[in-house]
């Protein structure tokens, strides 16, 4: 059994005012490719399909284009569940006439869900809910966490798993533990939202969603593919990825990240505004967030930096010896291409914060004459 796990689509989401849809469906057409070039069975989407519970009408059209291309071009199945962003009810319409055709909606919370069985496994498909929700639905005064909640879902799931099958949970949480980004939601206060790697013990495979970077969540079998694009700029250093999971009849999960190349890259570059304005390395229209460490304030410096980078996010000031940061490209001369006086140069600006007078650089100029003159060979 080969399927693909992807997570955290935010359709219809907007970065800094830039609108991110082209972006989305450039991500999304290498999903459909990847479908095709890996035969998988399945396409997985574990949460956040939209950014929000009332998505703009181009997200609702893209998502539409893609489910037909797969289910009804590919003919593979699809199968997604509500997550903390999406309307549960409004990403539930139609889902008993749809699960004929290859579409399978998990949305509000049902207290006994069947799985969808393909080829050997069984996907449990376990949608978001908070507690609340989930006390109700379930008629059970004692769920009071997150963790009570998927607990309460997943004992349902393995009381109405066939036997013989492989166990495929599908979930939208915050396992602890997990690295996060900047741009997730919390899903509770204080630690009440996170829950417990062991809840997916009796799973072959958990897919999951919530956290957008790719990574195992405690144990090899529990993942996150993380999600379509990196939305935020602390994800820059991320590297984006759907999953292909491949689940043998017996024996451990294998799983693969098949990279996404995106459009426009997201970078973050620290430097000075004389070097930045020089152009950096790499594709001028990503996205970019500058930090600046010149001295003092740059005039209009966005206005400006904009003509060589027409898809600034942001731009802050920051201190030249600010450390380095997952993500960060540092922009400026390399310091083994600079000549001994230039290295003192900044040498000396980094530990007096003051620029080398004519009477320094002369005493700098003849300690090192003497220095070089005593390492010539006789």
């Amino acid at each position: 059994m080969r399927f693909l796990h992807t997570s955290d689509w935010h359709l219809g989401k907007t970065l800094c005012n830039a609108d991110l849809l082209e972006d989305q469906a450039h991500a999304l057409d290498q999903v459909v490719t990847m479908l095709k070039d890996t035969r998988a069975q399945a396409l997985v989407i574990a949460g956040d399909i939209y950014d929000r519970a009332v998505p703009p009408k181009e997200a609702v059209a893209l998502l539409d284009e893609i489910l037909n291309r797969v289910v009804r071009g590919l003919g593979v199945p699809v199968l997604l569940i509500a997550g903390n962003h999406d309307s549960p009810e409004r990403l539930g319409f139609a889902a008993g006439f749809l699960q004929s055709q290859g579409l399978h909606v998990a949305g509000p919370l049902a207290p006994e869900a069947d799985p969808v069985v393909i080829d050997g496994a069984a996907f449990h498909l376990l949608p978001y809910a908070d507690p609340a929700l989930a006390r109700q639905a379930f008629a059970d005064p004692t769920i009071r966490t997150h963790q009570d909640a998927l607990a309460a879902q997943l004992a349902r799931a393995k009381a109405r798993h066939p036997e013989g099958h492989r166990f495929v949970a599908v979930a939208h949480a915050f396992v602890t533990g997990s690295l996060v980004s900047e741009s997730e939601l919390g899903l509770g206060v204080g630690g009440a939202g996170e829950v417990d790697a062991r809840l997916f013990d009796a799973c072959d495979y958990a897919a999951l969603g919530h956290l957008h970077r790719p990574q195992e969540a405690g144990r090899p079998q529990v993942r996150y593919s993380g999600s379509l694009l990196k939305y935020s700029a602390s994800e820059a250093a991320h590297v984006k990825a759907a999953t292909l999971v491949e689940l043998p009849p017996r024996g451990p999960v294998r799983t693969e990240p098949l990279p996404f190349s995106p459009r426009r890259d997201l970078r973050r570059l620290r430097g000075r505004f004389e070097d930045l304005m020089q152009g950096a390395a790499g594709n001028r229209e990503d996205y970019l967030f500058l930090e600046l460490v010149d001295d003092g304030p740059v005039l209009d410096a966005m206005a400006r930096l904009r003509q060589v980078y027409p898809n600034i996010l942001g731009i802050q000031p920051a201190p030249a010896d600010a450390p380095s940061e997952e993500g960060l490209e540092l922009l400026g001369p390399d310091p083994r291409e600079l000549d001994p006086e230039r290295l003192f140069e900044a040498f000396f600006r980094h530990s007096t914060g003051q620029e080398l007078n004519a009477e320094e650089r002369a005493l700098f100029q003849d300690a090192a004459a003497r220095a070089l003159d005593a390492q010539e060979p006789a």
